[in-house]
């Protein structure tokens, strides 16, 4: 399991798991994105955002995070926060904002709760936005780039990642996978 930059191509993937769990898409920019991958399948599992605001001054956002069902709960997504966070303090920021209204997650990296006062003007209007939109209960919150720590679990959780409700190995093979009708042991097909 890693989490890597998303690529161009996955704007469609992308675009369609935002959709289908109701995040926020506004600016969309696959290039902003990670994305987790389970090596063992070559599977997208979860992803994140760094969205730079440039206005009168650069603040940086993480948005839009999100992992597929079947591997929640595994670390997934404290290592797709954990790759923005290092983003942003590669882009040069020293705080990230996050607004959520799911704050007790982000709390455990070390992520503060702030006031509306506390907030630079354009999270504070994109709080605006989200509380009218899909996140009416957002809560906003930031941590200082250097301040990110990652619980030990989840590192481990991470390590062995796999999906919730996976069987061991290859799926069971059935007669009818290679044309034999079970009920009369003759083949379905033509052979001859």
């Amino acid at each position: 399991m890693y989490v890597r930059n998303a690529r161009n191509r996955e704007e469609v993937w992308l675009l369609d798991h935002i959709e289908a769990m109701g995040l926020d898409a506004a600016a969309f920019r696959s290039r902003d994105y990670v994305i987790a991958i389970d090596e063992s399948g070559n599977e997208k599992v979860g992803f994140g955002r760094i969205r730079i605001h440039r206005a009168d001054e650069r603040v940086c956002e993480l948005t839009g995070i999100g992992v597929l069902e079947g591997w929640r709960d595994q670390g997934v997504g404290a290592h797709v926060v954990e790759r923005l966070v290092d983003r942003a303090s590669d882009e040069g920021f020293d705080t990230v904002y996050s607004l959520t209204d799911q704050p007790r997650y982000l709390e455990r990296f070390g992520f503060d709760r702030l006031d509306r006062e506390e907030l630079p003007a354009k999270i504070e209007t994109r709080l605006d936005e989200k509380r009218d939109g899909s996140v009416p209960d957002a809560v906003p919150l930031a941590l200082a780039t250097d301040a990110f720590s990652m619980p030990e679990s989840l590192r481990e959780r991470f390590k062995h990642a796999s999906p919730v409700g996976e069987g061991d190995g290859e799926p069971e093979e059935t007669p009818e996978d290679f044309g034999i009708d079970s009920e009369n042991a003759t083949y379905k097909y033509d052979t001859g």
